[in-house]
Formats: C-alpha cells, structure tokens, sequence
C-alpha cells in the first residue's frame, strides 16, 4: 500500500452540481464517503460506484471515479458482473430503500446469498423522495402520503433482518447526523471480506422531515438508541444509566444499580448471529432502543474467490481455452 498515491477528499469531488434537495440528509453521507476513500489506501481507478434509481441513486455523478447509474432494483447485479469481470475492483453499490427493499429486493437477497466482496450503502428515508413522497417498504404502519391517504396498511421491511435472513456476512447501521461513526462503520465495511450491508437513516426533509428525529434530538436520544461495540456491555441512556439483559428469548431494559449492574449485562459480540437477530428486531420495537453499530460480521468465502478457484481447477484438468474450439463446439461441420 505505500506505493499508493496519498489522496485527498478534493480527489473524489466531481465538477457535477449536486442536486439534492437543501438539508437532504444525503449531502452528510457524500461527504463522509468522500472523507473516507482517501484513507483506505485504494488507488482512485480501482473504486467502483454503482446506483440504481432514486434521489441515492444521483451518488455516481457526484463522486470523481468510476460509477455507473443502472436502473431501479437491478444495481447487484450490475455490481456482481463487475466485480466477477475485475475481481480488483473495490465495489460500491449505492441504493434506497425503495430501490432495495421492493424492485430490487430479489437481487438484493441474492448478492448477499453468494458473498460477493462489495459494500452496499442503504439511504434510508422510509418514503419515496423522487417521485414525490409515497410511502416506500420501510414505512411504518399508518403512514400518510399521497399513495396512503389514510395511512399505510403494509407491515415495514427491517433491512437488517433481511439481510442476516439471506446469510449476510457484514450486516450494520448507522445514521446521517452521526459523521464520525458513519464514517467508521464504512472504514469497517470496506475491511470485510464479503458482501458488506450498511443501513444509513437519512432524513427527506421534504417528503418525511424528522422521521428519525427522536433518534438525533439531544433530549430523545440517550433513551431511544444504542450504539454497539464489540465485546462491550449494551449500555445506553442519557447518563449511560440504563442496560440490555437477556429475559428469556427476549431482550429486556434494566436500570443500572439497585437489582442490576454492569456485570450483568448482555455483552456485544458481533460473531453472534443468534445476538444479531436479537438486536435487528430491536428496530421496530417500542420498548427497547434502536441499535447502531455492527450487527454481525462473519467470514465466509467469497463467491469470486471460490469462481477463480474453479476457473483454475478447470485449467489445471482441461488445459488452457481455446475460444475458436468453444465457438465450434463438439458437432461442427463445413457446408461445401
């Protein structure tokens, strides 16, 4: 890596006018990515950056390398032929909850499923920006917009449950207003081995403004979140005075002194996939903190690498290719 030019963010700022709405919570998520990639020692030609459709989507114009904006749902698949072509390539694959959850969601599940070494950035809005405001798969019950006038009837997507539910390997969450842990869980996600998951809450201060306000106001904050961190207690609250325990099968919160003590807290451990389902379905419930951090990481072989490996045995029993003998196959002949 020290004969990596040392890059800057300058570097990956395009000349593009960002066409994000003003105070859309994108604008935090660019910014922490372009902090980032200078400070993974990856040489500028060797990232990769691939959209589907929706505000995210805009993300490859305004990033100076290599991107492509694909169509709505299918940028996994664009990303997995990229990635198998150019096993080198440093893959990221930039979507939206609608663009993930409902049109994308087979190829979403399915790259995940096969392991291949890219990362995958969710902008969570809960809500349709581009197309004006209906409500998306990741909206709660009783939403009201303009496809739901009297509120939404469907039960939300949990994007991390679904993503440990299709053997992801690196599965975690952070939140727009948070630069410096965003910024650390994607240095952490780019480290992984496999097929990389991060969730971003991003408020659309246009169509959902202040959907996750009780997780970013000073006063809500301490008691409605939880940051994770390997081997550490489940702490939280506003004076970290409050604690996970394990009651049960289910995760309960216990005040810190008096009955219960640090030591007897559940402590993260991000190997755990029992844990990690545990923590995912924290998201929706009322009673218990939403969990930041990394959920689960686990390493597996990747779907290029095992490719590769089988390429080579196939030289190794067959000898090398000869494309004219493939073209011509086993039953050719000549018309005289």
């Amino acid at each position: 890596m020290s004969d990596v030019q040392k890059l800057k963010k300058k570097d990956f700022v395009s000349d593009q006018d960002i066409r994000w709405c003003p105070g859309c919570g994108d604008y935090t998520i660019l910014n922490t990515v372009q902090k980032v990639f200078p400070e993974l020692g990856i040489p500028k030609h060797e990232f990769l950056i691939i959209s589907g459709i929706g505000c995210s989507s805009r993300f490859p114009y305004y990033m100076n390398c290599f991107g492509f904006h694909t169509i709505h749902g299918r940028a996994p698949a664009v990303a997995t032929g990229a990635k198998l072509s150019n096993p080198d390539l440093s893959v990221w694959v930039i979507t939206g909850d609608g663009d993930a959850m409902s049109i994308g969601g087979n190829h979403f599940i399915h790259v995940l499923r096969r392991n291949i070494d890219m990362n995958i950035l969710l902008f969570n809005n809960r809500i349709y920006g581009l197309t004006k405001g209906q409500y998306s798969p990741t909206s709660e019950v009783g939403k009201k917009t303009v496809s739901t006038p009297m509120g939404s009837l469907d039960h939300p997507f949990n994007p991390p449950a679904l993503a440990l539910g299709s053997e992801g390997t690196f599965v975690a969450r952070a939140i727009d207003k948070e630069l410096k842990h965003m910024g650390q869980i994607i240095t952490e996600a780019n480290s992984h081995k496999g097929t990389s998951f991060v969730e971003i809450y991003q408020n659309c201060n246009i169509f959902n403004d202040g959907a996750f306000e009780n997780l970013t106001d000073k006063q809500q904050r301490g008691l409605t979140r939880i940051l994770l961190e390997h081997d550490k207690p489940m702490i939280f609250g506003p004076e970290d005075n409050l604690g996970l325990v394990l009651d049960g099968f289910r995760l309960k919160v216990v005040e810190i002194g008096g009955d219960y003590s640090v030591d007897d807290l559940l402590v993260h451990n991000v190997h755990d996939k029992n844990l990690a389902n545990l923590v995912s379905e924290m998201t929706y419930d009322d009673k218990l903190p939403v969990p930041f951090g990394v959920f689960y990481k686990e390493d597996k072989l990747t779907y290029e690498d095992m490719m590769l490996d089988q390429i080579k045995e196939s030289i190794k029993l067959k000898g090398d290719p000869d494309l004219q003998s493939l073209i011509n196959g086993q039953e050719t002949w000549e018309v005289k």
